[in-house]
């Protein structure tokens, strides 16, 4: 029962944020994408700080270890962002180097296949969290992966716009957004193979997908809110964050 829940939770984080893009217009994807990203990151914190990393000092492993593994989850999630981030570096046909017409599209395109090339790895790790956290006890797992989820969706919503102005049809950006999407499935599937037999590893595996929620949220989403805006647009930002660490700690309180 629990490698079919982890797989039915991946399956449907995967499918969620498709179904959305596919039923929204490119006018409102920037609207609703803004919000998601104040709700994601409530929704990050909380679930790191107020239910995964007290989960794991819970158990029988040593704290300073798992400070020290919380050290280095951020450490290698830094580093993956570094060369992700080179990976996008390219010219540009207004830069001065006399490019042929169209090349910037064809860089885009090229951004394109790395953006699906890396969500697939990011994807593939979220699956193999959400079965560490399964594994570890029923109730965590459904946090962990609401966070993943609440996550994934401005993300992947995010990717589909990168797709479409890489020169993709709606029809095609959708489809290998989808397909990108599977590899948290798979991800699951070996989790739960691989990470069984080793439970006493679980703790470490706890704080590691600590680590992914805290780094995303402050180095990734946390700047795209800090931004000049209205009165109005800063209560709303700052609602749907309260929002999202509510949610979590109101789930945490519940669950515990």
């Amino acid at each position: 029962m629990t490698l079919l829940y982890i797989v039915l939770v991946t399956l449907a984080g995967s499918l969620l944020s498709v179904v959305i893009a596919a039923g929204l217009s490119n006018a409102l994807l920037s609207v609703i994408v803004r919000h998601l990203v104040s709700l994601s990151t409530g929704v990050l914190l909380g679930t790191a700080l107020i239910h995964v990393l007290p989960e794991a000092f819970e158990g029988q492993a040593d704290p300073h270890s798992l400070f020290i593994a919380l050290l280095g989850g951020l450490l290698f999630f830094f580093l993956l962002e570094k060369a992700e981030l080179y990976r996008h570096g390219h010219h540009h046909e207004h830069d001065h180097h006399h490019h042929h017409h169209g090349f910037d599209a064809q860089q885009a395109g090229r951004g394109g296949w790395s953006v699906l090339v890396g969500d697939s790895i990011h994807n593939f790790c979220d699956g193999v969290l959400i079965a560490a956290a399964f594994l570890t006890d029923f109730q965590l797992g459904l946090v962990t992966s609401a966070a993943i989820i609440a996550h994934e969706i401005p993300q992947e919503v995010g990717d589909y716009v990168v797709l479409l102005n890489a020169g993709l049809s709606r029809r095609r950006a959708l489809a290998y957004n989808a397909v990108s999407g599977l590899a948290a499935v798979l991800g699951g599937v070996l989790g739960y193979l691989l990470i069984k037999p080793w439970e006493a590893a679980l703790p470490y595996m706890m704080v590691v997908a600590a680590s992914s929620f805290i780094y995303v949220a402050v180095a990734d989403l946390i700047p795209q809110l800090q931004q000049r805006l209205s009165a109005n647009e800063t209560l709303q930002q700052i609602g749907w964050l309260a929002a999202g660490l509510a949610l979590t700690g109101s789930l945490a309180h519940a669950m515990h």
